[in-house]
């Protein structure tokens, strides 16, 4: 059930705060919300599942572009922690979410029990974000979700063996359906900030991956990734060797998290976080 809670600085954000036992704080994609997570829950051990829309996206409020940055949604992350009187917790990170794991390794480490990387690391490729460029704050062509189910095999190259029922609910997970057509769950402005992030200077972002060092580290690389690349997958190995690590065949940025590589890593990086 989607609750609510009021961040630093008084922004409404939505939570979902489910099961006992080991925390775990999920932190979804750049555009995406909290049921980025749903496929994963099915095969999780008993824990205690924590999810949050950021601010702009899903049920939370919009703040503007100038809002949207990972420094912020890594301290409306740790707001919700306090929010919960959760002291520490395991992060599993999708794309953006991952960024905001690492970032808070190296500024909030003993809130982190560990840190799960799916589909990004310090390194990003520049194939993946021109893909994202080219989406990120519009609204789709197609009016329905089952015309965008139909449409998503051949706009999302790297993927096989997916069931038409899997596009029909990544369609309704991130898109609403109106009488004027698809329209997306999150703030348009979006797009400005990742413009300003995309245009600006690059950022050496290894020093906080390195700031994982002591925790426990898991990371999963879609083998037809355009934003992870094996290159970068390989240095973080080489920097980590104990990283438990896995590449989800047939998928791209990113895995959906329910595959069997999937579930195995999640399952044995729980078991080392615990």
């Amino acid at each position: 059930m989607t609750q609510f809670f009021k961040a630093q600085d008084g922004t409404k954000l939505a939570y979902s705060d489910q099961g006992e036992g080991l925390p775990v704080l999920c932190l979804p994609g750049l555009t995406r919300s909290m049921g980025d997570f749903d496929y994963m829950l099915p095969h999780l051990p008993p824990c205690r599942v924590i999810r949050m829309d950021y601010r702009g996206r899903g049920q939370s409020d919009w703040t503007g572009a100038a809002s949207y940055t990972v420094p912020v949604e890594g301290r409306d992350a740790l707001d919700l922690l306090d929010h919960l009187g959760v002291e520490s917790a395991c992060v599993i990170g999708t794309s953006r979410g991952g960024l905001i794991g690492m970032m808070l390794a190296a500024v909030a480490r003993p809130r982190l029990r560990g840190l799960l990387l799916n589909d990004v690391g310090p390194d990003i490729h520049r194939p993946g974000l021109e893909r994202i460029f080219d989406y990120v704050g519009r609204n789709p062509a197609m009016r329905t979700h089952a015309a965008l189910a139909r449409a998503l095999p051949g706009m999302m190259p790297g993927f096989a063996g997916v069931p038409e029922s899997r596009w029909l609910e990544e369609a309704r997970l991130h898109y609403r359906e109106t009488a004027e057509g698809l329209r997306i769950t999150y703030d348009p402005a979006l797009r400005e900030a990742f413009l300003a992030a995309f245009e600006g200077p690059a950022v050496d972002l290894w020093p906080l991956f390195d700031a994982c060092a002591g925790l426990p580290l898991a990371l999963l690389r879609g083998v037809n990734s355009d934003l992870l690349s094996a290159d970068t997958a390989e240095e973080m190995r080489r920097r980590r060797p104990d990283m438990i690590f896995a590449e989800v065949p047939d998928r791209a940025h990113i895995p959906f998290l329910d595959e069997p590589d999937s579930v195995a890593v999640i399952r044995a990086f729980l078991g080392a976080c615990a």
